[in-house]
C-alpha cells in the first residue's frame, strides 16, 4: 500500500517494499532518477559528471559537476575535438593562401637575381 501522495502507479509514486527490524513490511519511496547533463549542441550526455537530481547539484562541489577541458560540463569531448580540429584546419587553409602569395612574389625575384649571375 502507498503511504503517501496518490494510488496510482507512477514514475513520481514509485515503491519499494522494505522490511523493518521488527518484521513488518513497509513502503519506502523512491527517489526519481536524474537524467544527467547533455552537450548543448548535440544533445549526448556529458561523460564524467553524475546523473543527479537538480538539488543534489548543489550538494556537490564545482569539481564534480565538470570536466577539465574547455567547454568541460557543457560541451561534450567530441564537440570540442571537432570545434578545435575546424579551427586548426581553417588557420592552416589562410596560411596556405598567404603561402602561395608569398611564393608568387619570391620566384619571380629569384629568377631575376639569377638572369644576371649567367
Amino acid at each position: 500500500h502507498y503511504r503517501r501522495r496518490h494510488s496510482y502507479h507512477t514514475v513520481s509514486n514509485a515503491v519499494r517494499p522494505i522490511r523493518t527490524p521488527g518484521g513488518k513490511l513497509v513502503a519506502q519511496y523512491r527517489s526519481k532518477r536524474g537524467s544527467g547533463p547533455k552537450c548543448g549542441d548535440c544533445k549526448a550526455a556529458i561523460i564524467g559528471v553524475p546523473h543527479l537530481r537538480a538539488v543534489q547539484y548543489s550538494r556537490i562541489g564545482h569539481a564534480q559537476k565538470s570536466v577539465t577541458r574547455a567547454y568541460g560540463g557543457f560541451r561534450c569531448a567530441h564537440w570540442v575535438r571537432d570545434r578545435i580540429v575546424g579551427a586548426f584546419l581553417i588557420e592552416e587553409k589562410k596560411n596556405g593562401k598567404q603561402g602561395i602569395k608569398g611564393q608568387a612574389k619570391n620566384k619571380p625575384a629569384q629568377s631575376e637575381q639569377k638572369k644576371p649571375e649567367e
